[in-house]
């Protein structure tokens, strides 16, 4: 074997720091696979996360049932005079807070006043007549048929029957003219609010004509419109959070009654009174919305309830049976 042999092999042998740059592209190569596989591993779990998200977020809307759709309500009394008259006073104002029994408006007692006392003078006439009547009558009884005819007696008892029917009739008359003369005087039956007041002081009111209306404060309640599919998670005593429309903070409550039936357009009779049912049926059906109502529990002090506040309402399934137990 010569040198130049022997030199030849080697320079054929092995040395790293000789060999790395043919082994660099394989390096690389499998650098630029592991970047390509990166993006689909995070595209991959982001996928999967956000079907997670949305897997939870479906079981907590189904299992606890929520709505938007929910109104403050309450009760409105309305306030119409029995008797007729001017008003002569008025102490309250528009949105003004009134206590039950509170004075709410005076119409003129001047009439009635004087309507009371002849009742009261009727009604004395009345039993001086039914007792002088009276009188005639058991001293008639007491006669002998040689002295009165069994005719004249029954003449007297008979006339004392009649007067005494007519105190009865004037007490009557009294008791009612009295009765005029106490609502004159119109009380707050509630505790509220006087609401879009309209009458002024000097108005002329009528029996029955709407003169003012009361917010009752001890009644309000929410009523949330739930989707029928979420109806099977709701039952009477489920505890709900209530938010309303522009306020942070949570008012408590619990389901108080659910709703037993809805109007349906398809039952309105035509005028021979045949069901007039709509022809056209759309292949999207929407879930109709029942009313639930809820009783209010607990309210914030810096929370105001007006009637017709728009409110999301959460219903927590089960709460009823937790809470008794």
């Amino acid at each position: 074997m010569t040198v130049t042999e022997i030199i030849s092999k080697q320079g054929k042998r092995p040395d790293h720091r000789e060999q790395s740059p043919f082994l660099a592209p394989e390096t690389d190569e499998f650098a630029r696979r592991r970047i390509k596989v990166i993006p689909f591993l995070i595209t991959l779990a982001t996928v999967a996360l956000a079907g997670l998200l949305g897997w939870a977020m479906w079981r907590v809307y189904m299992e606890a049932p929520w709505t938007r759709d929910a109104t403050v309500r309450a009760y409105v009394v309305t306030i119409a005079p029995e008797v007729s008259g001017r008003i002569v006073e008025l102490p309250v104002a528009d949105n003004q807070f009134v206590h039950k029994g509170d004075l709410l408006m005076v119409v003129d007692p001047t009439n009635f006043a004087i309507a009371a006392r002849l009742a009261d003078a009727a009604v004395d006439q009345a039993q001086a007549l039914a007792q002088n009547a009276r009188a005639q009558s058991e001293r008639r009884q007491k006669l002998t048929d040689l002295a009165i005819s069994q005719e004249e007696q029954q003449t007297f008892s008979s006339n004392s029957l009649s007067a005494d029917a007519a105190y009865q009739q004037a007490l009557a008359k009294r008791d009612q003219a009295h009765v005029d003369l106490e609502r004159t005087r119109i009380v707050s039956p509630v505790n509220g609010y006087v609401t879009n007041l309209q009458v002024q002081l000097g108005d002329f009111v009528t029996v029955g004509q709407r003169s003012i209306s009361l917010v009752n404060t001890d009644s309000f309640w929410v009523d949330a419109y739930f989707e029928e599919t979420n109806l099977r998670g709701i039952r009477e005593g489920d505890l709900a959070s209530i938010k309303l429309m522009g306020h942070g903070e949570v008012v408590r409550g619990h389901v108080e009654s659910v709703a037993r039936g809805i109007d349906i357009p398809n039952t309105q009779p035509d005028t021979s009174g045949l069901a007039s049912v709509n022809p056209i049926f759309t292949w999207v059906r929407l879930a109709q919305r029942i009313p639930v109502r809820i009783h209010l529990d607990d309210v914030p002090s810096d929370v105001r309830l007006v009637a017709g506040l728009t409110a999301t309402v959460q219903i927590e399934p089960g709460s009823a049976k937790r809470s008794h137990h």
